[in-house]
């Protein structure tokens, strides 16, 4: 199952959020133990009062080029995997996530 899923409302992220890690980026795409691919992202938001979940919405609309308000998440909120939601167009959106990932 690959880490994205195109939804007639935008996108659906599979994601490993590491919170304290140091630096806010994405560092790719990384196969669980049950075959399910998901994005793997640290923030340096402490995972306390919702600071590393917001940490997360914000720096996925900031890489894909949307408004905060665009970017929510749709399951996880206190696990390390979750999913988050993006609306817009989704093709527009993948290609965008695809030129953040490293090694493309």
């Amino acid at each position: 199952m690959p880490a994205w899923t195109a939804t007639p409302d935008g996108l659906l992220l599979a994601v490993r959020l590491t919170p304290r890690g140091g630096r806010d980026a994405i560092d790719g795409v990384e196969l669980l133990a049950d075959r399910r691919e998901v994005l793997k992202v640290r923030v340096r938001a402490a995972p306390t009062e919702g600071e590393a979940n917001a940490a997360l919405l914000a720096l996925l609309a900031k890489l894909l080029g949307v408004p905060r308000s665009r970017t929510e998440l749709a399951a996880g909120a206190t696990a390390r995997l979750k999913v988050v939601a993006v609306s817009g167009e989704a093709e527009a959106l993948l290609a965008r996530l695809k030129a953040q990932l490293p090694g493309t």
